[in-house]
């Protein structure tokens, strides 16, 4: 995840009635004792980010969580990979050398599934694939797990909120089993947030960012969670933020990104943040325990 310019403006998110303030309640998975953790992109520090194989190796290490990145092909189909260009975790450059700068958006689905996307990260993972949506969450729950699913670039591709609620509702996704414990949409695009509320409130969101204090009363109207950089974090923020009730009548949570040492995930722990997302699940998993 890297920070992007938050698509609602302070106006727009003025002038929002105060929610009374609850006391805190960790997120649905989380222990007494410390934050669920959530692999990003997969456990992307053991095997190539948002493969199949980094879905496989977080369930391996005993990591329910699993968060990932959607895009949409030139030809519409929902894939899962975080970079606008394929340039970084594929062999786009040698499969198709005059197609620079090698956007996700200029290419299609089967052009795609036609790229190495595990050789850059290790030998062994030579032939891994870019995955579409579908083979993601068949994946997850084939393996149990659970899906943190950030719509990347969501400004990129009109409709990619009703587009992606329906690619997981083909999947099961939308049931009442999943939404309650299983899924959560995110992005740093406030606006495809709301989107995603309004077309489907029972979907849990979440808001990749820091909005002010001031602006917390608007996020709580359509966001469940605030996740923002571990850098960004003060425990009176997180506090803050646990001070607001969400959409669904709970207090708004806190997920931060991206842990990947031990010191760091138990200072974070120490905030009260109700999850961690980390490259390295395990040894933020070890440390808060």
């Amino acid at each position: 995840m890297h920070v992007r310019a938050v698509a609602v403006t302070t106006t727009a998110l003025l002038g929002v009635a105060l929610t009374a303030p609850l006391s805190h309640a960790r997120a649905d998975e989380a222990a007494d004792d410390g934050p669920v953790v959530v692999a990003h992109r997969g456990a992307s520090g053991y095997a190539p980010e948002n493969t199949l194989a980094a879905v496989d190796r977080a369930a391996e290490l005993g990591i329910r969580w699993v968060e990932n990145d959607v895009q949409r092909t030139r030809d519409g189909e929902l894939v899962v990979v975080h970079d606008e260009s394929l340039a970084r975790t594929t062999d786009v450059e040698e499969v198709f050398p005059d197609r620079s700068p090698w956007k996700v958006k200029d290419f299609t689905a089967a052009e795609i599934a036609r790229l190495d996307a595990g050789s850059w990260f290790g030998a062994e993972y030579a032939g891994a694939r870019v995955p579409t949506l579908k083979q993601y969450v068949d994946r997850l729950e084939h393996n149990h797990q659970k899906l943190l699913l950030e719509l990347k670039s969501p400004g990129l591709y009109p409709g990619i909120e009703q587009q992606t609620l329906k690619a997981l509702a083909n999947e099961g996704w939308l049931d009442r089993r999943h939404v309650t414990g299983r899924l959560v949409v995110q992005s740093f695009d406030a606006d495809s947030i709301r989107t995603v509320h309004d077309l489907k409130p029972a979907v849990k969101t979440g808001f990749l960012g820091t909005p002010a204090v001031s602006e917390l009363p608007a996020y709580a109207e359509f966001a469940d969670q605030i996740n923002p950089s571990y850098s960004s974090l003060s425990m009176s923020y997180v506090s803050a933020v646990h001070a607001f009730t969400g959409p669904h009548g709970r207090p708004l949570e806190v997920l931060t990104w991206t842990v990947n040492d031990a010191d760091t995930a138990r200072r974070v722990a120490g905030y009260e943040v109700d999850g961690v997302i980390s490259n390295k699940p395990d040894v933020v998993r070890d440390a808060v325990d």
